[in-house]
């Protein structure tokens, strides 16, 4: 089927100029953020032993992991963990090289665990989690795949892209950085690292609904908690407001479950600053694409990247190579209002040859897809010869994947 870039002309008009629009973003602290990011540490940790021992990316995946939610008392100036959140890592990992043996469960269980300390303000994992690995090693034929010289595709599977960015995404983005931010931290330590933004738009009008998990030994009464979100709502805006949205108007309400007159149950209260230490579980690829957005109007892959061998698992690299192939596209080509990436792989097809690759443009007024469909091939046949690079990058940990 291979026979270059298929590329063609969108009709609907671009997400920006559409009348409804709905973006989400799931931040830090999140238990489905949770899962994509220690999943994604744990692979890269397990590149770096694998480049120690053997000189090269064993084949791996560790992108099925679940956070199972603890149980915990929130009070009032502070309550406490019943039972410890529960995490299991899994899927596959090479555990013999040469004849020697990889502790891949140590690998996994200490990273994870350095990765909680480290984001975490105050999950104590030796206290507050369990963690088991349960990877095991992968089948002849994938880790066939894998193994030989000239990795191929170890999986048939579709990888998307788009940009620009719309102003509601880029608004919703915003939101979870300003809030997770160390600024907003320092101003206002009750905000938990458990954040999730929906953003609507409606014509020109945002409205952003904001989930914020407040930690409950910094709030002493229901009075301080609703003074503390008021306080946090006007410095939101008054961010949101700096950053010059090009929106005719913008509001927004944080934690719309709560209920004055209830005390602590009718508030949004952790132990831990994340959902996951009482109520919510969490599981990888539930959360945020590779832009860090769940955008509902645009194209996505059901591909979960996080914790996927960067080397040859086509789920994570040609997610995040149509996404860089569509922003360079939007940047560099002129007279084209919004791109759409497609990468397909055949498994076993040399990655840097899809086994389909296509472009969705919305063209600017009297733009042509003769006029730009060469320039459009011209990044396609660029990025795809620098594969052997981009991969390269992907182990070094330089190109962010949740």
């Amino acid at each position: 089927m291979d026979s270059g870039v298929r590329i063609e002309a969108l009709t609907a008009a671009p997400v920006a100029r559409r009348t409804v629009e709905i973006v989400e973003r799931k931040g830090l602290g999140h238990p489905d953020t949770i899962c994509d990011r220690v999943a994604e540490a744990v692979s890269h940790e397990l590149c770096r032993v694998y480049l120690e021992l053997a000189g090269r990316v064993l084949h791996h995946n560790v992108d099925k992991a679940l956070l199972v939610a603890g149980s915990s008392e929130p009070r009032l100036g502070g309550g406490r963990v019943l039972r410890p959140m529960r995490l299991l890592l899994g899927d596959r990992a090479t555990n013999v090289w040469e004849g020697k043996a990889i502790p891949v469960a140590e690998i996994a269980e200490s990273r994870a665990a350095r990765w909680f300390e480290e984001h975490l303000r105050f999950v104590d994992p030796a206290q507050h989690l369990r963690i088991e690995s349960v990877l095991r090693p992968g089948s002849a034929q994938l880790v066939d795949v894998a193994e030989r010289r000239a990795a191929g595709a170890n999986d048939t599977s579709v990888g998307v892209g788009y940009a620009p960015l719309t102003e509601t995404e880029r608004l919703v983005l915003t939101t979870e950085a300003i809030l997770n931010g160390p600024d907003f931290k320092g101003q206002f330590p009750a905000a938990g690292e458990d954040v999730k933004v929906m953003g609507a738009r409606i014509e020109r009008r945002v409205e952003l609904t904001v989930a914020v998990a407040f930690v409950d030994r910094f709030v002493k009464s229901e009075r301080d908690y609703f003074d503390c979100k008021a306080a946090m709502r006007e410095q939101l805006l008054q961010l949101l407001g700096a950053a010059q949205p090009q929106v005719d108007e913008l509001d927004l309400v944080i934690n719309a479950l709560d209920r004055e007159g209830h005390g602590a149950e009718g508030l949004y209260l952790t132990v831990l600053g994340t959902s996951a230490d009482g109520a919510d579980s969490g599981e990888v690829g539930r959360g945020n694409r590779v832009n860090g957005l769940i955008a509902f109007h645009r194209p996505a892959s059901l591909e979960a990247a996080a914790g996927k061998n960067p080397v040859s698992h086509v789920g994570k690299i040609y997610n995040l190579l149509a996404q860089r192939i569509a922003d360079q596209i939007q940047a560099d080509v002129a007279g084209i209002e919004e791109t759409r990436v497609f990468l397909c792989s055949r498994i076993g097809r040399p990655i840097d040859r899809p086994w389909v690759a296509s472009a969705q443009l919305s063209l600017a007024p009297g733009v042509a897809i003769g006029d730009v469909a060469s320039d459009v091939r011209a990044i396609y046949a660029r990025e795809l010869a620098g594969v052997p690079r981009f991969l390269e990058r992907l182990v070094r940990e330089e190109v962010p994947v949740c």
